[in-house]
């Protein structure tokens, strides 16, 4: 997967595992030695159950990115 930070923007992540809506792409982190991108940032919710608590942001690793489509992100979180 070969993307530009930039192109994440507005794509809405589902994780695959139950099929979960957890909201859409906010920022991405990257490794500033080889311009990889590490991770996506998902705002949290604040419904306080899950693997979301408060307003907390979620970090999604690269490695459990699956796939990225025009419009939607899928993970396996």
């Amino acid at each position: 997967m070969n993307s530009k930070g930039l192109d994440f923007r507005k794509k809405e992540v589902i994780n695959i595992r139950d099929g979960k809506r957890l909201g859409y792409v906010q920022d991405v982190t990257a490794d500033l030695k080889t311009g990889t991108i590490t991770s996506i940032i998902v705002p949290g919710n604040s419904k306080g159950f899950g693997i979301f608590t408060g307003n907390e942001e979620l970090s999604i690793p690269w490695e459990a990115i699956k796939c990225i489509s025009d419009e939607i992100i899928l993970v396996d979180i």
